[in-house]
C-alpha cells in the first residue's frame, strides 16, 4: 500500500529536501509536487496536465505561493465537499501569529514551521510520517 501526497511549494530546494526526507522515511509514498496555488487546485481538480492524478492521503501547504496563496487554496480545500477531508498540514517559512490563527480558522490540520537546519527540517518529514502514515487513521475517498 502506498500514500499520494501532495506538496505544494515553490523553494526548488525545500522541494529537494522533502523529496529526500520522504524517500528515507518511507518508499511508500509518492510525492506529487504543484508549485504555485493554481496548479495545485489543478491538481485536486484533476484538470489538465493532472487528469490522471491521484487523490492525494495527505497535503502538505506552504502559504507563501505564487498565483494563489496557500490561504485561498486551503480555503477552497475546506469549502469543497470532495477535497474537505483530505488532510492538510501547513508546511512554511511563517511563524506569524495571523498566520497561524488564520489556518486553524480555515480548518488546517497542523500548522508546522520549516526549520532552516537540514537535520531539522528532516526530523519534521520524519514526524509528519509518522504521525500520518504510521499512527492516524486516514478518511477514504469519497
Amino acid at each position: 500500500m502506498g500514500f499520494d501526497v501532495l506538496l505544494v511549494e515553490d523553494s526548488p530546494g525545500d522541494i529537494r529536501l522533502t523529496q529526500e526526507a520522504f524517500r528515507q522515511a518511507n518508499s511508500n509514498v509518492r510525492l506529487h509536487i504543484a508549485m504555485d496555488g493554481v496548479e495545485a487546485l489543478a491538481f485536486l481538480a484533476q484538470e489538465g496536465d493532472h487528469a490522471q492524478a491521484p487523490r492525494p492521503d495527505l497535503i502538505l501547504l506552504d502559504l507563501n505561493l505564487p498565483k494563489k496563496d496557500g490561504r485561498e487554496v486551503l480555503r477552497h480545500i475546506r469549502g469543497d465537499e470532495r477535497l474537505k477531508s483530505i488532510p492538510t498540514v501547513i508546511l512554511t517559512t511563517s511563524d506569524a501569529a495571523s498566520d497561524i490563527n488564520l489556518s486553524y480558522s480555515l480548518q488546517a490540520n497542523s500548522y508546522l514551521s520549516k526549520p532552516v537546519q537540514l537535520d531539522k527540517f528532516q526530523s519534521v518529514v520524519w514526524s509528519i510520517n509518522d504521525f500520518w502514515f504510521e499512527h492516524a487513521k486516514l478518511p477514504q475517498a469519497r
